[in-house]
């Protein structure tokens, strides 16, 4: 049986079409995966993402053990501050991308949904094969946790929230209480618009879904809802990766584009082989922009001008708001280099591309 979310009711009522993501009973979409795109980059959307993980880390050695798990140094990290990172397996392939946050007493790891239970049989056996102090609390299913997004959102949350949201810097939290409510809330967001993510009680999901949104149903409302489908096409005109796609167990962070979030000077499981990576890589993740309507799905092979395969792409839509057809690509790192022409194999016909510089979209 799937999972639901605390704001299960209000997708129904808001005539959501519901389907299996992860093993949650999501909403792909309410009034169409266009209009919910161009709401969020005009306006504002409200995204239910309370099938992403929660994990919460304390203990004496929970820093230390943070430390050989993620990719990201976090010696400096301060309370009220969040990371992306990576979580890698030995060969340095990628486990999961995540954010991790530092409280004054405990740390939050944010992971996807389809990674959670994965990791935390991971967190486990490697806490027990190391000894180490650390509680491990999984809260997904007894918090909620939705995602406002979008240029007018932050003047509306200003009027609700009793938080500085707009003096919140990017990646960065603050914790608060209302009415008895406890959140927290965070400068963070996954479609390349400025905006929040909130985490709370899932007891008061519904009561904060009409205190956060105003009135959802209204024809000019600030914010509406918005499903998964424009989630996707949001994060991929901002050149953000997705698990599964730009990502995986046999995609190394490095070959996807995400060395910043990688420190090789420091140990972590994995580290070996990303260095080995780092100094001589083989693939790179790239945008590709093709020529005319036709989309490049994931699996979609990506040839050089003489019809050799050098590469496939990861994901691929028709961008609504820079209204081409886009891709991203994991190709041969002798053919990313910016303007190379190549060509992608739509079912048979070899349709002209180029490769271009990520992201596609950068909110002015």
């Amino acid at each position: 049986m799937l999972k639901r979310t605390p704001f299960y009711d209000f997708h129904v009522s808001a005539g959501a079409k519901l389907v299996d993501f992860a093993g949650w009973e999501m909403p792909l979409l309410y009034r169409g995966i266009v209009d919910e795109h161009e709401q969020t980059r005009k306006s504002g959307s409200m995204f239910d993402v309370s099938h992403m993980g929660r994990v919460y880390f304390s203990g004496k050695d929970a820093f230390a053990f943070l430390n050989r798990i993620v990719t990201r140094k976090l010696e400096d990290q301060k309370i009220g501050q969040s990371r992306y990172s990576l979580v890698c397996n030995e060969a340095g392939g990628t486990m999961d991308d995540v954010i991790v946050s530092k409280n004054e007493k405990n740390w939050l790891m944010v992971c996807n949904a389809s990674n959670r239970e994965k990791l935390i049989a991971y967190f486990n056996d490697y806490r027990n094969r190391n000894n180490l102090d650390v509680e491990i609390s999984d809260q997904t299913e007894s918090t909620a946790m939705v995602a406002i997004q979008g240029p007018k959102v932050l003047d509306r949350l200003a009027e609700v929230l009793p938080v500085d949201v707009k003096g919140l810097k990017r990646y960065h939290f603050e914790n608060g209480s209302m009415m008895l409510m406890k959140f927290t809330v965070f400068r963070s967001g996954y479609t390349g618009e400025d905006g929040v993510e909130v985490i709370l009680p899932a007891k008061v999901a519904g009561m904060a879904m009409k205190m956060l949104s105003g009135s959802l149903g209204k024809e000019d409302a600030l914010i509406k809802p918005a499903g998964l489908g424009a989630r996707d096409t949001l994060r991929l005109e901002a050149g953000m990766p997705l698990y599964g796609h730009e990502l995986g167990e046999n995609i190394d962070p490095i070959s996807a584009g995400l060395g910043w979030a990688v420190d090789l000077t420091k140990d972590f499981v994995g580290a070996e082989p990303l260095r080995a990576i780092a100094k001589n890589p083989k693939r790179k993740l790239v945008g590709l922009e093709l020529e005319g309507r036709r989309i490049a799905r994931q699996g979609t092979a990506i040839q050089n001008t003489d019809g050799q395969v050098i590469g496939e792409a990861t994901s691929g839509t028709f961008g609504p708001t820079v209204q081409k057809s886009i891709a991203m690509a994991l190709i041969d790192v002798a053919y990313a280099l910016e303007g190379t022409a190549l060509q992608a194999d739509l079912k048979g016909t070899l349709n002209p591309v180029k490769v271009v510089k990520l992201p596609f979209y950068k909110r002015s």
